[in-house]
C-alpha cells in the first residue's frame, strides 16, 4: 500500500501514539491490579476515547500480555510486569515493526533518486536496532516503579 505523504505522516502519529497508549494501558493494569480496570475507566486516565483503549488493549491481548474475558468488563495483566519489556509493547501494537520507510518510488534517473535507499539502509537500520535495544532494556515493571515514585512527590 502506497500512501501520500500526509498519509505518512498521520501513521506515523499514529504508532507512536498507539505505543504510549499500550504503555499507559499496561501501567495502569500494574498499579490496579485488583481493580475492575473498564476501558472506560481506562480512557479516562489516558485521555482518549474507550474505543481506542478497547482497540490496543485487543492487541496487547493477542501478543499474550493482557487477559480479558468475553461478557466480563476489564482487563489483567497475563504476565508478570517484570517479564514485559518496552520491546514486547511495541511489537505487540506495531503493524510494521520497522520505525523508518524509505519512500518506494524515488526517480532511478535522478542521482539523488537512484541512491537514496542505498543511502539510508544502513543508517535507518542502525537507528531501528538501536531503538529496538533501548526498548529491550526496560520493563513495565521499571515503568509502574518511576510511576509509583513520581506519585508519591
Amino acid at each position: 500500500m502506497i500512501h501520500s505523504h500526509s498519509q505518512q505522516g498521520a501513521i506515523a502519529i499514529r504508532i507512536a501514539s498507539r505505543f504510549a497508549v499500550a504503555v499507559h494501558i499496561l501501567s495502569l493494569l500494574g498499579m490496579n491490579e485488583q481493580d475492575e480496570n473498564t476501558s472506560e475507566w481506562m480512557a479516562g486516565s489516558i485521555g482518549v476515547n474507550a474505543v481506542v483503549v478497547r482497540n490496543v488493549t485487543g492487541q496487547l491481548r493477542r501478543a499474550g500480555l493482557v487477559r480479558t474475558q468475553q461478557g466480563v468488563a476489564g482487563a489483567h495483566l497475563d504476565k508478570a510486569l517484570g517479564e514485559i519489556t518496552l520491546l514486547d509493547v511495541y511489537r505487540a501494537v506495531e503493524e510494521s515493526v520497522d520505525l523508518f520507510s524509505i519512500h518506494p518510488r524515488p526517480n532511478p534517473d535522478c542521482s539523488v533518486g537512484a541512491n537514496i535507499q542505498t543511502s539510508l539502509e544502513g543508517v535507518f537500520g542502525e537507528a531501528q536496532q538501536a531503538m529496538e535495544n533501548r526498548l529491550s532494556q526496560t520493563t513495565m515493571a521499571q515503568i509502574v516503579q518511576d510511576l509509583r515514585a513520581s506519585a508519591q512527590c
